[in-house]
């Protein structure tokens, strides 16, 4: 039987919080984990297709994740501030 993996490595902002909006969809043969400022997703499995359909859909959450993170906070020293607030 074949055996198909890979590895996605990401960097982000805020790599914590991606990693922890994307891992609940993790599915049998994935990991998702923040290492610094890296999302690093492991996948595997035995079917081509099942993999590709799942790196597919993994890209899209990632895609809104990493929008969701960036929009509604930035770092500034050790406060977190909303960049829609006017203020």
């Amino acid at each position: 039987m074949m055996q198909v993996s890979g590895r996605i490595t990401t960097v982000h902002a805020d790599a914590a919080a991606v990693a922890s909006s994307l891992a609940p969809d993790n599915l049998t043969g994935m990991t998702t984990e923040a290492c610094g400022n890296r999302v690093v997703t492991e996948l595997s499995g035995t079917q081509v297709r099942s993999v590709i359909a799942s790196v597919d859909d993994y890209l899209t959450n990632l895609a809104i994740a990493d929008e969701a993170t960036t929009l509604t906070r930035t770092r500034t020293g050790n406060r977190t501030e909303n960049k829609t607030s006017k203020s």
